[in-house]
């Protein structure tokens, strides 16, 4: 098992977002979640390498675990544990989040050189390999922001992918983009699949999630409602919440 969530909850003022959800992935799997906005979808994505805290539940990556309970103080000790979390799982957003006074290279370069300490001429190494890997081997001395979206996403990868985690978290990676843009975020992504990199996606795109997961989990009201073979649960929904959600899509 590379990621196991258990019992995560989330509560911002008396709304909660989270109620005791749960999620076991395996290595290479490449799990969508969907459901309508507002259901919970990013706050457990983001639950998941603790850019939220969750009020309580469990969340291990390959070994490294932290606990969570509505009684406790987040500590020092916490934060430390966070942080070695973190070290396994990359994290792809919606709006890219590169510097762009930046070149594509130099973002690529960073994390590794800062966090990892790496030489420059190792960090330049493993950043000039995928960036070629993404296609954007043409473009790694131009700046960040006069790229298009689509190439923006495929550094912003690239860059995830720099820190050689052990999971990738996309937060709608392709929202913001155009089909044709977004193809080409999602042309990548079912690469990384291929060569079994283990991926949790949020994203709106049924065709995507359909396609190229291993398992899609629908969400709503902060609950997982069902999950399971992408083909079943596009084509035969047991509930009626993940059948009135699909019926607006297909």
């Amino acid at each position: 098992m590379v990621l196991d969530a258990s019992g995560v909850a989330k509560t911002y003022g008396r709304q909660a977002v989270l109620h005791d959800v749960s999620l076991s992935v395996t290595k290479g799997e490449l799990v969508s979640i969907i459901g309508p906005s507002g259901c919970g979808k990013s706050t457990f994505l983001r639950c998941l390498n603790l850019l939220e805290v969750p009020d309580r539940g469990r969340i291990r990556v390959q070994g490294v675990a932290v606990d969570r309970n509505a009684a406790s103080r987040w500590t020092r000790e916490d934060e430390r544990q966070a942080h070695a979390l973190r070290a396994h799982v990359g994290m792809v957003f919606q709006s890219f989040n590169l510097f762009p006074h930046r070149t594509v290279l130099d973002n690529v370069m960073l994390a590794p050189r800062v966090v990892k300490k790496m030489s420059f001429q190792d960090a330049r190494s493993v950043a000039e390999e995928l960036l070629v890997k993404v296609g954007l081997g043409h473009a790694m001395s131009r700046y960040s922001s006069t790229l298009s979206g689509g190439q923006q996403q495929r550094a912003a990868i690239a860059r995830a992918m720099a820190m050689k985690p052990d999971v990738i978290l996309y937060d709608e990676p392709t929202s913001a983009l155009d089909p044709e843009l977004a193809e080409e975020v999602l042309q990548v992504m079912r690469a990384l699949d291929d060569e079994g990199m283990t991926q949790i996606v949020v994203t709106h795109d049924m065709r995507f999630a359909r396609a190229a997961s291993d398992r899609v989990l629908f969400m709503d009201g902060g609950h997982i409602i069902e999950a399971g073979d992408p083909d079943i649960m596009f084509a035969r929904p047991e509930d009626a919440r993940t059948r009135r959600f699909l019926r607006t899509f297909l």
